[in-house]
């Protein structure tokens, strides 16, 4: 039966007492915002149990979601269409995995979504989220939760607690979850050490760091919560350039996987190929809450068709139609019309084909090759269902990349969308000179010193909570990559005479191959790393521009801990002061930690790559030096995306003659060196 994929919510009843409704319902800020966070806290607290904060336990029982229907934009039909599913017994049964990439589920999770992006008030939407909370699958409902409040204008301001503590059995061991459970149980406090998976015996484990980091999986899922391949703009806007964003964050997370690759002397990651061997086995050591261990894939294993998703042959098929596409310099959308792709826009409609999003102009031609694909590999252990095993790590966004085949799906998806950058005509001189502006030089201030530290996450609601049981302090560490601070120090001078805006563009591209033998420029620029972008008004003169690491519109601080948050936001609710967490509202980006690769003990050679170019001409919104953070991969909700320019630009392209960059004024390369310091902690 086919769903109803409409939305609303309903608003509830239940007044609160000694609150200010009116208030808690319209503002953003103060108070109100503090409630708010608290009643999400609350949502989210042991979400694999009932709820155990009375006042939403009464809206839970009491709230009956269809009967005020004005309050909903979509006057209830989709709290409708949701109630209906439920009444029939359709819905899956809580204590059961969730995956985004099961179509079922997936419907029934955005059923949920659509009801809360459709209330109108914050009462509406706690009301319907805290009754659906005890009805609905716990995956569905914390998926359906977190996307609602990341799109909904009801959920500025809030910050979601880290996934890898609301539901940690996607994030760790199981072996320290046993560990957790025998802790509750003996009420003996624990910190239980994580390892990586894999033995020394596997030379991918001297990368799990980068795939496992728990951070990097959060930036991970929450890119594509930001960005959904579902999403449709009658939710309420545009997701601008969504498909050149596919394409710029994962292709950076396999120039950042390779970076990581030739710090330990392995060669760059290859792609996979459907009719050949996948020659990396993953054993994830990870299980389900519920609905046992994720399965695990041999070593050298042929791709088989997944029964009830695909042949080995329509992905083939599927391949050749997109490099067909741009071979030919057009796509072809749903009407036969042809589309032309043979220009800087082209890519964001090869990433929506790609995905597929429902952004894809033809998807029942193109198919969903990336989607498809991570169903594919998630498959391998159990490709006909025979011995009824749960979906891979490869079918959830918050586990694939521990697989190491990851990062080779997405060279695969990579080298495709090269094929198009490398269709395009290389940029010229007058393509990237700021006429007037000279960057004169560039240095680093402070040593580029990468370290391995330890980082300590709760294990609290891994457990399951008994009133007859107390909790206990559970915790698990875990070794993670980190690097000292720095600073760039970038002189300019801008001889037109007046104030300028400039966009400044920050690159680290490896030099070297794994055999030390030396990129040629056309050879490197693919490999190059986003370090920042940012804008900045240059003086009439001399200008000396400093840079903080920390302030990277590529990355995010680390996360606050669920504990921490719900510390602070008691507090503020406790004593009516404002909650002012900001900084911590977005968690798209990658961990700024990770901004650097982690380099060798003797030092690895990168080209450091400031571009300086006009800022009155690139950007697309006001005020653009007030940019937030995370906006150079994950773009500003609502908005367009701050940048005219091409993603990647100006080292998107070929580089055939390497003169035109040398000879641009505005444009500085410099060596640097990004030292690890393996002894770290021991002096």
């Amino acid at each position: 039966m086919k769903l109803l994929v409409l939305c609303s919510l309903v608003a509830a009843a239940a007044a609160w007492p000694s609150f200010d409704l009116e208030g808690y319902q319209s503002d953003s800020s103060g108070t109100a915002l503090a409630k708010k966070q608290q009643d999400v806290n609350h949502l989210l607290e042991h979400v694999y149990d009932h709820l155990h904060y009375k006042d939403l336990k009464d809206l839970a029982g009491t709230f009956s979601p269809e009967a005020d229907t004005s309050l909903y934009t979509d006057d209830g039909a989709a709290v409708h269409a949701l109630l209906e599913e439920l009444k029939d017994g359709r819905l899956l049964e809580q204590h059961h995995w969730f995956s985004l990439f099961n179509t079922r589920q997936r419907e029934e999770a955005l059923l949920l979504f659509e009801v809360l992006i459709h209330c109108r008030t914050w009462e509406g939407f706690l009301d319907n989220a805290a009754y659906f909370r005890e009805r609905v699958n716990e995956g569905e409902f914390v998926y359906a939760l977190y996307v609602a409040v990341i799109h909904s204008d009801l959920g500025h301001g809030i910050v979601l607690p880290p996934l890898y503590e609301v539901t940690p059995h996607l994030f760790t061991n199981s072996e320290v979850i046993n560990k957790a459970y025998s802790a509750k149980m003996t009420q003996t406090p624990g910190k239980f050490h994580m390892d990586f998976t894999g033995t020394k015996k596997n030379k991918e484990q001297r990368v799990a760091y980068f795939g496992e980091d728990i951070g990097m999986n959060i930036h991970h899922v929450t890119w594509h919560m930001d960005f959904p391949f579902w999403w449709k703009d009658s939710y309420g806007y545009h997701l601008d350039r969504k498909g050149e964003l596919f394409f710029w964050v994962h292709h950076q997370l396999t120039a950042r996987f390779d970076s990581e690759r030739l710090s330990n002397w392995l060669d760059v990651v290859d792609e996979i190929h459907w009719e050949k061997v996948i020659h990396e086995g993953f054993a994830p050591h990870t299980s389900y809450k519920y609905g046992g261990e994720f399965p695990a894939r041999p070593d050298d294993v042929h791709f088989e068709d997944v029964d009830g998703v695909a042949r080995v042959r329509d992905m083939v098929i599927l391949e050749s139609r997109i490099r067909d596409a741009i071979a030919l310099g057009y796509i072809t959308d749903k009407s036969g019309n042809h589309i032309d792709i043979r220009n800087e826009h082209g890519i964001d409609l090869l990433g929506d084909i790609i995905e597929s999003s429902v952004y894809s102009p033809n998807a029942q031609y193109y198919g969903a090759l990336h989607n498809t694909a991570h169903i594919m590999l998630g498959r391998q252990g159990d490709p006909h269902g025979k011995f009824d095993m749960p979906p891979g790590v490869m079918e959830h966004f918050e586990t694939a990349t521990r697989d190491p085949s990851f990062f080779r799906l997405h060279k695969y998806m990579d080298n495709i969308f090269k094929e198009h950058k490398d269709s395009l005509p290389p940029y010229t001189k007058s393509d990237l000179e700021f006429p007037g502006v000279v960057v004169d030089g560039v240095a680093i201030d402070g040593e580029l010193k990468t370290f391995f530290d330890t980082f300590e996450f709760s294990l609290v609601n891994a457990v399951d909570k008994s009133d007859n049981v107390a909790d206990v302090d559970i915790s698990a560490d875990v070794k993670r990559l980190n690097h000292e601070e720095f600073s760039y120090n970038i002189d300019v001078t801008n001889n037109n005479g007046g104030n300028v805006l400039a966009a400044f563009r920050i690159f680290l591209c490896p030099t070297k191959d794994s055999n030390g033998v030396r990129y040629t420029w056309d050879e490197g620029h693919w490999h190059c790393i986003e370090l920042d972008k940012f804008y900045k008004t240059l003086s009439s003169g001399s200008n000396h521009v400093v840079r903080k690491s920390t302030e990277s519109s590529v990355t995010v601080p680390d996360r606050l801990s669920f504990e921490e948050l719900k510390k602070r936001t008691d507090a503020a609710v406790t004593s009516g002061s404002e909650l002012d967490l900001h900084e911590f509202e977005r968690s798209c980006g990658i961990p700024n930690r990770l901004l650097l690769p982690k380099g060798k003990e003797r030092g690895m050679e990168f080209a450091l790559f400031v571009g300086v170019t006009n800022g009155d001409e690139d950007k697309t919104v006001d005020n653009p030096e007030k940019l937030g953070p995370t906006h150079a991969q994950c773009g500003i909700h609502g908005e367009k995306y701050p940048d005219k320019r091409p993603m990647g630009y100006p080292v998107d392209r070929r580089i055939p003659d390497n003169r035109v960059f040398l000879e641009t004024p505005n444009i500085k390369r410099i060596f640097v060196n990004v030292f690890h310091d393996a002894h770290h902690g021991d002096h």
